[in-house]
């Protein structure tokens, strides 16, 4: 088993990742993660997710 996290700051942009990696491998769990901060007055989004496959 072998892992990779991708984390971007866009939900499309994560999908779009997540889509491409897992056309060509064998998917055995993925854990999927939003965080979000302040930094002044703007609000940062940061999507991440974590791939489990063979």
């Amino acid at each position: 088993m072998k892992v990779k996290v991708f984390d971007e700051s866009h939900e499309k942009d994560l999908e779009a990742a997540i889509n491409d990696f897992i056309e060509d491998v064998k998917v055995i769990d993925i854990k999927y993660q939003v965080a979000v901060s302040i930094f002044g007055e703007e609000q940062v989004y940061c999507f991440s997710a974590l791939i489990m496959y063979e």
